[in-house]
């Protein structure tokens, strides 16, 4: 029996063989202890030292002990109930039998990957109040290994390293420009005795960029801003003032956006990393009289490793509006394209199509809608850009345009996977549109969300055929996409989008959780369900899987929330009305643990008072939550189920409660924070009428 060859440096260092094969009939083996550049760029194959697995961001595992042939004899090994009821995003990582997690709060957790057993546990201790400035839910999606290192940014803007072994902080370092308009939800990467790391905060204030900090000491190495700042302050680079070129107004006064809060990759075949930006700020372009593509927004961007140095862009969305993210997983690949092998990055963005581009220099080479797309009604085949349909630029016309993907995207953050064995892109997909309408005379604040909609008006109304009609188009699916030949080979239809991330097998496994609660199995080349188990909340993490003591485990982190579940309203229940049950959940073959029962859903009977404000407070406090209180408690006040549903309130009862709630902070140790800056006494009680008013309409539409 032969063994996998490892570096030189690596096989001096003491190894332990277990007898789980690969697909290419070699033995796994456990890695060295210490984590280096090498060993991330050919991972053990028991292991999983990244947040894409690897460099390449494939999220392909070369283990087969799990296989299309037993994959129904999984069983629960063990499971960890966490104390964070928000949204579980976080890829676990495995190295020398230890695997590590993130949570929400940012919290980092390490057990025995065999066992489940706790080894320990570090809270950073985020700040409650943090969630008014972070978009979706108080959300983590993972940590990053180097060295005897654990990394994890922190929801408040720290970046953390702490001690693989103990859990003791070596050294922490607040790396955001202030800590009012960024959040850190994204996974560290690390390069060459370097943490990447970009930030939120695209909603807000912030101006996007990726750094690079020294892993020994958290010191800043270099950083790639991704909008240009103020002109008159000149430019960092060349890259800069070209960017500059293609904005207009005074962009810079509310930062630009442009945030890297995702997708990271490094390529170690270039030495480029690839990563991708978000949305220009605000969405609606008109208050700051923007024009143009605003670059580098919407994009994929490729700098050095080493010095951060521009090397190309290419931008997926022009003009962006819709809040079309380029955030999503960039994965990389040797494809065959027009009978040549090329080195290629495969990118599904929320826009809704797959861009295929050379990794070295950014050459456009294919872009193809993946589902339904209707605010662009053509691409360019030779450069891939897009010919936006005039009903889109909804600041111009003055009407709702209802955009197909919307804004929470095609495909977001939930991991995407790339199979060499058979060659398919697996994608989570959403499949739900999304209203946008200019606010009137808007004008930015310093506290909530400063996207330029007008929420209030176009708030699901409380209308059994409208809501019917919205809930029977949203939906999601599986799909499997061939990257070469540019088409789908085959989907699994979901109830509901907001499904979790993807991990595929040699074993011909594809592994994905649901919205529903159910964490499943399917053949990787077909599409056929082989297994499935109920984990009692939704799943929106991606899986891994890892070897240990001779057998193959598959983990993922299980906790619904994240935006869907706070932003959407009545169609964050699509799947099914749930409760968050936080866990982490590890199957092997023959398992045989069982979880605990889920506790009993309880029904909330909508009990308002009267309504007794005027149609005009009602409206004007409509203009408010619509702008200020829906992202967090939900579209026309119908809550996902993370956070409070307020038409159940009992501070509807009492104008003072509620005063104290918006107006003095009193539950800022929850969170919820004084809108002082921003409202007025009289702005928190025309809110409450609102709320009133909502739950009578929808206490009314249950009756019927």
């Amino acid at each position: 029996m032969r063994l996998k060859l490892v570096p030189l440096f690596v096989a001096l260092l003491p190894l332990a063989a277990c007898n789980i094969k690969s697909d290419s009939g070699t033995e796994v083996v456990a890695a060295s202890s210490g984590v280096t550049d090498a060993l991330i760029t050919q991972a053990p194959e028991g292991e999983w030292l990244s947040y894409g697995r690897d460099y390449g961001e494939q999220r392909f595992s070369p283990l087969t002990q799990v296989n299309d042939t037993n994959a129904g004899q999984l069983g629960l090994a063990w499971f960890h109930d966490l104390e964070t009821a928000r949204g579980q995003e976080a890829t676990p990582l495995m190295h020398d039998g230890t695997l590590y997690v993130s949570t929400a709060w940012s919290m980092v957790k390490a057990f025995d990957a065999k066992t489940g057993a706790l080894k320990w546990s570090y809270d950073p201790e985020v700040p409650r109040e943090t969630l008014v400035r972070a978009c979706c839910d108080a959300v983590n999606r993972g940590v990053a290994l180097y060295g005897d290192s654990v990394f994890v940014g922190t929801l408040d803007g720290r970046l953390v390293a702490l001690d693989q072994k103990t859990g003791k902080v070596q050294w922490s370092k607040v790396v955001v420009p202030n800590q009012q308009d960024y959040t850190i939800t994204g996974a560290p990467r690390v390069v060459k005795g370097k943490v990447l790391l970009g930030s939120g905060g695209s909603e807000y204030k912030a101006r996007g960029y990726l750094a690079a900090y020294d892993v020994k000491t958290g010191n800043e190495v270099w950083k790639f801003h991704t909008v240009p700042g103020n002109p008159a302050d000149g430019f960092e680079n060349k890259a800069m003032e070209n960017a500059a070129k293609t904005w207009t107004g005074k962009w810079w006064e509310l930062g630009g956006g442009g945030t890297v809060w995702d997708s990271i990759t490094y390529d170690p075949v270039t030495n480029l990393v690839l990563f991708g930006t978000g949305n220009a700020e605000p969405w609606n372009p008109a208050p700051t009289a923007r024009e143009g593509d605003t670059l580098y927004t919407s994009s994929i961007v490729a700098v050095n490793a080493d010095t951060g140095e521009y090397a190309w862009h290419y931008q997926e969305t022009p003009e962006d509006r819709w809040d079309f993210d380029s955030n999503a997983q960039i994965t990389l690949a040797d494809l065959t394209i027009d009978g040549q092998l090329r080195h290629v990055a495969l990118h599904a963005p929320k826009n809704g199509h797959v861009y295929i581009l050379d990794a070295k220099t950014g050459q456009f080479l294919s872009a193809t809608a993946f589902t339904a797309v209707n605010w662009a009604t053509a691409m360019d085949p030779k450069t891939g850009r897009p010919t936006v349909n005039p009903e889109a630029r909804y600041e111009k016309t003055g009407k709702p345009f209802i955009s197909v993907p919307g804004a929470a995207g095609a495909h977001s953050w939930q991991a995407q996977s790339f199979s060499p064995k058979t060659g398919l892109l697996y994608i989570p997909v959403n499949q739900a549109g999304y209203p946008y309408l200019a606010a009137k005379d808007w004008k930015a604040t310093d506290i909530g969300f400063q996207t330029g909609l007008d929420g209030f008006q176009l708030s699901m109304p409380a209308d059994k055929n409208a809501r019917e009609g919205a809930l029977k188009a949203t939906t999601g699916a599986l799909i499997a996409w061939d990257p070469v030949a540019k088409k789908e080979a085959w989907r699994v239809s979901q109830i509901s989008p907001w499904n979790g991330g993807i991990l595929s097998t040699a074993g011909n496994v594809v592994f994905q959780g649901n919205a529903e609660g159910n964490f499943a199995a399917y053949t990787a080349d077909k599409g056929k369900q082989l297994w499935s188990f109920p984990v009692q909340s939704g799943v929106i993490a991606p899986p891994m899987t890892y070897a240990i003591g001779g057998e193959q485990y598959v983990a993922v982190l299980v906790g619904w929330g994240g935006v869907w579940d706070v932003a959407t309203g009545v169609l964050a229940h699509k799947a099914k009305k749930q409760r968050n049950i936080s866990r982490l959940v590890v199957f092997k073959l023959g398992g045989k643990t069982k979880l605990p029962d889920a506790p009993a859903m309880v029904k909330m009977v909508l009990d308002p008072p009267p309504l007794t404000g005027t149609p005009q407070q009602v409206a004007a406090g409509g203009e408010l939550y619509g702008r200020y209180c829906n992202v967090c408690h939900g579209d026309a006040a119908v809550a996902g189920g993370v956070n409070p549903d307020l038409r159940h309130s009992a501070a509807l009862n009492a104008p003072e409660a509620i005063r104290s709630v918006v107006i003095d902070g009193a539950l800022q140790h929850n969170g919820m924070v004084s809108f002082k800056s921003a409202l007025k006494p009289e702005d928190a009680d025309n809110i409450r009428h609102y709320l009133i008013k909502r739950a009578n309409e929808d206490k009314a539409l249950e009756a019927r």
